[in-house]
């Protein structure tokens, strides 16, 4: 098969999952309307200060994140492949009053509108993944940062990928080895949801994202790992006392979260 259609089979998944996700307990909408940011606490600490920053958000999803950048006082812009995500996106900017604005394409596309022009390129959580190879990923994210930008990446640890979806045995390989095809009832956002759909994706070893960042470039800064997830999207999670999630049985060994931050030098 080739890469462009599985980036459609992709994108046709996750504008189904769109409007479950608006829906859902997760996501919780009416309380982000209200306020509530949806940056988590190790994204913050890696983000710092960034008001009157630049941010290009890649894979924004529906938006949560890249409005909660434009609360902070960033101007920021949100990508993503989804059409309905980012429709979605510009509807719930407006309930909020943000001034977010918003890109339709594939991360790995080059944008050259975007070319130079952020002081801070950020994606987090269940990103890279839909991503065959990161070359293309990494040359964009330098192209579009001014020099001296950073970027700050916060996403699942590839060891979480190598399990299968009830973390009873290992799947798949920790490296990107194969394209990794399922078709996954409902969505980890609302398991019930009515949608049975098939998704490509990769598994990227932590060597092959320091390669290819390091390749463009990048001089990597901060680079932690935490045994827990601030969000409840696995199966037979139990939730700590510091409010991090951890597969049941494998608590305190499953490392379930990475982040960086990497600069550009100037």
């Amino acid at each position: 098969m080739e890469e462009r259609d599985a980036f459609e089979i992709n994108r046709v998944m996750w504008n189904a999952r769109v409007p479950h996700h608006l829906g859902s307990r997760m996501y919780d909408v009416e309380s982000f309307v209200a306020g509530r940011n949806s940056l988590t606490a190790l994204e913050l600490e890696l983000l710092g200060e960034v008001t009157g920053k630049r941010i290009l958000h890649l894979q924004c999803h529906f938006g949560q994140d890249t409005i909660s950048l434009a609360r902070m006082g960033a101007e920021v812009t949100g990508l993503d492949i989804s059409d309905a995500a980012i429709a979605e996106a510009r509807k719930l900017a407006v309930r909020c009053g943000s001034a977010a604005s918003w890109v339709l394409s594939n991360v790995i596309d080059p944008v050259s509108e975007l070319d130079g022009r952020f002081d801070i390129v950020f994606t987090s959580y269940g990103t890279i993944g839909w991503l065959p190879d990161l070359k293309p990923w990494a040359a964009n994210i330098r192209r579009y940062l001014k020099p001296g930008g950073r970027l700050v990446f916060v996403e699942f640890h590839p060891v979480v990928w190598m399990f299968d979806n009830d973390f009873t045995h290992v799947a798949y390989s920790y490296f990107n080895r194969q394209t990794i095809v399922e078709e996954e009832q409902g969505t980890y956002a609302d398991r019930s949801a009515d949608i049975k759909l098939a998704s490509h994706s990769w598994n990227h070893d932590l060597g092959e994202v320091l390669t290819a960042l390091l390749h463009e470039g990048f001089r990597v800064e901060r680079f932690t790992e935490l045994d827990g997830s601030p969000h409840d999207c696995f199966a037979n999670t139990v939730k700590g006392e510091d409010g991090l999630y951890r597969i049941k049985g494998m608590e305190g060994v499953l490392p379930m979260v990475y982040g960086l931050s990497a600069l550009l030098p100037v």
